[in-house]
């Protein structure tokens, strides 16, 4: 094996056989720019330069090489890597050229001779030329090899067109032209600024502005479309989008504006459009103050932390520096992936890691009395629609009860703040999950009338991303070559991104002061059926040619529509413009307590008439009863 000392002289080799090559070469151009800037001065004719000049250049040879040599030295002309030469570089080159010929004149003068008065400026051009020509030979050498690759490697290369030629377009592409790895060719720019259009960059064509990009796809037959835009905003690049996800190309795109500010602009930045580029809003921003204000060295627990929005919330608590947060999850392995992303990225956080099932009364005062809780954040619940309507006791069991027992237990152990999670399926709920989260709500309100804990809820609707989103699915369906699933054309849901939805959670657990209902503004709606073509041309396919949708009639419990607000609640504003707040609504505690324990009851002996009972509790809960299932009369009721 070579020794450590072996390796590295055989590393200086190249690079110091390539400075004295350089040193010779720039001592030849000294000397052919000064013959060169008499015989230009002298009208091509040798004959006619004088004696003396030929001496004068002759005695000052030496010492206009060893100035010339320290002067590209100061200039770093020496230890550049030419191959990838840029404008730094060629200013450099330039700055030491005329350093070089403003020194003419004195050298001259102290040897006591001279040369025409216009020699300085010859020396110059014909310095510039020789030393940069050389230097820059390496780039261009280079750049003859990689072409000679991407012709040999043509079955294999793709054509791209870049939108926007500014300096993100510009890095992108010379990464992709200096590169022999990538087999990537930039075929055309589009750029809207009418002062780029019909220009080159790099050689390539700005070939005009977005209402070029569908017929210049065609004309240059591009197979993928790079938006390098990343100072655009999200309600500038949604028209964008649009247009390119018309052709049938794969999207792909800058993330953001901080890519140009830390110099790390390259193709490994790049990034698949998200569903969430084409919400048509920027996203929403929360007074991080006032979560700090509360959330810092506090003792923070998360139910169902191992989930999509529990997993965010745990983030975004980890980042407010908790005294302490706790993790509880039933599921194990959500559980490890959250710890093991949270030890990497915090390693000083305090962190618990707990399995257990909100539903065991005993585990959780255990949970309780050993950590004292200040704030929990309740987000543990089973929420796929469908499921819950073949399993209505589990939904009772798990999200009332679950609520109930982890909700009691912050009472007894004097937590300062419980945030339930809600869900917009809560308001004049079609299926037993919706209802659930209702009677969770009024759990909530019921709790806080008699505990000195601020018990609130935070209503939203559905998340982009999600366990519980049509996102993850169509997604599946898009990969397996279709077809994709809608229920219903016309259907439509409330969108939001699950940091922005959980980034809201946590603010309005700053404004709570208990017994409120958060309801998250979660902007304008979106048909399912518009969100399942965006996702397929956004994956560079054509609906109802590469992938079909197909329609599947509305499941049992679910709405064409979603509403955040019941009609007697009513809204109040907040500080926050996106969180506003619902007036909760009178109930005789006492026969709600009645009723759940008959709830709680029901659920237990796995009663098939769970859902008669949820809407003696809900009034607006409205359900279609099962085929071959009778509601019980009231002597087999009385009877149980």
């Amino acid at each position: 094996m070579k020794k450590l000392s072996d390796i590295r002289i055989g590393i200086l080799k190249i690079p110091i056989t390539r400075i004295i090559l350089l040193i010779v070469t720039d001592m030849l151009a000294v000397l052919i720019s000064s013959v060169l800037s008499l015989y230009v001065r002298y009208d091509l004719s040798f004959m006619d330069i004088a004696p003396e000049f030929w001496k004068a250049i002759q005695d000052s040879y030496v010492i206009n090489v060893f100035i010339t040599l320290v002067i590209f030295y100061i200039f770093r002309l020496y230890n550049s890597v030419w191959r990838y030469a840029s404008d730094t570089e060629l200013v450099n080159v330039i700055i030491a050229v005329v350093i070089c010929a403003a020194m003419q004149p004195v050298i001259y003068w102290l040897l006591d001779t001279h040369v025409p008065r216009s020699y300085p400026f010859f020396y110059a051009l014909f310095l510039a030329i020789f030393t940069g020509g050389v230097r820059f030979s390496y780039r261009f050498m280079r750049m003859v090899q990689n072409r000679r690759l991407s012709h040999y490697k043509a079955p294999e290369r793709q054509n791209y067109m870049i939108v926007g030629a500014g300096a993100s377009g510009n890095a992108i592409l010379q990464e992709i032209q200096s590169s022999k790895y990538l087999s990537m060719h930039v075929a055309c720019f589009i750029d809207d600024n009418p002062g780029c259009q019909g220009k080159y960059l790099r050689g390539v064509p700005i070939v005009g502005g977005r209402e070029k990009i569908v017929e210049s796809v065609e004309k240059y037959d591009i197979d993928e479309i790079i938006i390098a835009i990343p100072s655009a905003s999200r309600s500038q690049l949604k028209p964008l989008i649009e247009i390119c996800k018309e052709t049938g190309c794969r999207i792909q795109i800058l993330p953001g504006m901080y890519q140009i500010i830390k110099g790390d602009v390259n193709v490994s930045n790049l990034r698949e459009v998200q569903i969430e580029d084409l919400l048509g809003r920027d996203p929403i921003e929360v007074n991080v103050d006032e979560i700090i204000g509360y959330v810092q060295n506090q003792t923070v627990l998360v139910t169902g932390g191992g989930g999509s929005i529990g997993s965010e919330l745990c983030r975004q608590i980890a980042g407010h520096n908790p005294r302490q947060l706790i993790i509880l999850d039933i599921y194990e392995n959500n559980a490890y992936e959250i710890q093991q992303e949270l030890k990497r990225g915090y390693p000083k956080l305090d962190l618990v890691v707990l399995i257990a099932s909100v539903r065991n009364t005993r585990r959780m005062d255990e949970i309780f009395k050993e950590y004292r809780p200040d704030i929990v954040y309740h987000a543990a619940a089973h929420k796929h629609v469908p499921l819950m309507e073949d399993s209505p006791n589990e939904a009772i069991k798990n999200n009332v009860f679950g609520t109930v027992k982890v909700a009691a237990a912050a009472d007894r152990y004097g937590t300062k703040k419980f945030v339930m999670i809600s869900t917009d399926k809560a308001v004049n709920p079609t299926n037993i999950m919706g209802a659930s989260k209702r009677i969770c709500e009024m759990v909530i309100q019921n709790m806080n009338r008699r505990s000195q804990t601020e018990y609130v809820a935070v209503r939203f609707g559905n998340v982009l991303g999600s366990n519980g989103s049509v996102v993850p699915l169509f997604k599946k369906q898009i990969e397996q070559g279709g077809p994709v699933t809608v229920t219903h054309p016309d259907i439509i849901r409330y969108f939001m991104t699950i940091p922005e939805a959980v980034s809201l959670v946590l603010q309005a657990g700053a404004y709570a002061k208990g017994g409120e209902i958060f309801v998250l503004d979660m902007g304008e709606p979106m048909k399912i059926l518009d969100l399942a073509k965006n996702m397929i041309k956004l994956s560079g396919y054509r609906v109802d040619e590469d992938i079909k949708i197909e329609f599947t009639g509305l499941r049992p419990g679910e709405k064409m529509y979603e509403e955040l607000l019941m009609s007697e609640e009513g809204l109040k504003e907040t500080a926050n413009r996106m969180i506003y707040i619902g007036k909760p609504i009178e109930y005789e505690d006492t026969l709600f307590e009645e009723q759940l324990k008959r709830l709680e009851e029901a659920s237990v002996n796995e009663s098939a008439d769970i859902r008669a009972l949820v809407q003696e509790i809900v009034p607006t809960y409205q359900y279609e009863e099962k085929e071959g299932h009778e509601p019980e009369n009231e002597e087999a009721q009385a009877a149980k």
